[in-house]
């Protein structure tokens, strides 16, 4: 396997301190390290982005996260491992990441549960990660970033 070219925000200089920036303040928003990372990891999965889901599932082990959940956040619905908290930031996570599927992608129902969970300023953080998540496997789908090459 090869890259077509090295990851955009790399090449342009200045690209990568605001994004950088952006981690930093997701991590301010008061969620648990473990929520973010299984919300990374999740939209992800789902972008099909190799690169990074290896990066979040190591990054996600350092945070705490077991095996079993590791393994199974894929199917989170149906695995008994997820708090009904983590479960509610996977739905907006996958919602949010899905847009395309309908055109009411995140509903008043998927939004209300979060927010019965989260406040304001952690929802801020949750829909931050899922949003840097999203560019950064569209970054990395498309110039075909290799899995493990960023450590």
């Amino acid at each position: 396997m090869q890259s077509r070219m090295q990851n955009p925000a790399m090449i342009l200089t200045g690209a990568m301190g605001p994004i950088q920036e952006i981690f930093g303040a997701i991590k301010t928003g008061g969620v648990e390290g473990e929520i973010l990372e299984l919300v990374h990891l999740r939209v992800s999965q789902i972008n099909g982005c190799s690169s990074c889901v290896d990066a979040g599932t190591k990054t996600a082990r350092k945070a705490g996260v077991s095996e079993e959940r590791l393994a199974t956040v894929v199917a989170w619905r149906e695995t008994p491992y997820f708090s009904d908290e983590e479960r509610a930031a996977l739905e907006l996570a996958e919602a949010a990441t899905r847009m395309a599927d309908r055109a009411d992608a995140v509903t008043d129902e998927v939004w209300d549960h979060a927010a019965s969970y989260f406040d304001e300023r952690q929802l801020a953080a949750i829909v931050l990660m899922i949003g840097i998540t999203n560019m950064f496997n569209r970054l990395n789908a498309t110039t075909r970033q290799i899995a493990g090459a960023w450590g």
